[in-house]
């Protein structure tokens, strides 16, 4: 079984809304809410889990944020 690694949402606001990021991916999502927007992000992040190969996912995350 694979460790899944533990995975850091950052949200800032931006304007009127807000801007959620996984740094470990480099993958950005937005939302109107923090909840929205951790959640579009969620989604995001199983989104590319889904349809990226293995090695795509070990060159994009990272170790270190």
């Amino acid at each position: 079984m694979n460790k899944v690694p533990q995975l850091t949402a950052v949200i800032e606001r931006e304007g009127d809304s807000y801007v959620s990021t996984c740094q470990e991916l480099d993958i950005v999502s937005q939302g109107d809410t923090v909840e929205g927007a951790r959640e579009n992000l969620v989604e995001a992040v199983e989104g590319f889990l889904e349809v990226a190969s293995q090695s795509e996912i070990r060159r994009r995350l990272k170790k270190e944020t």
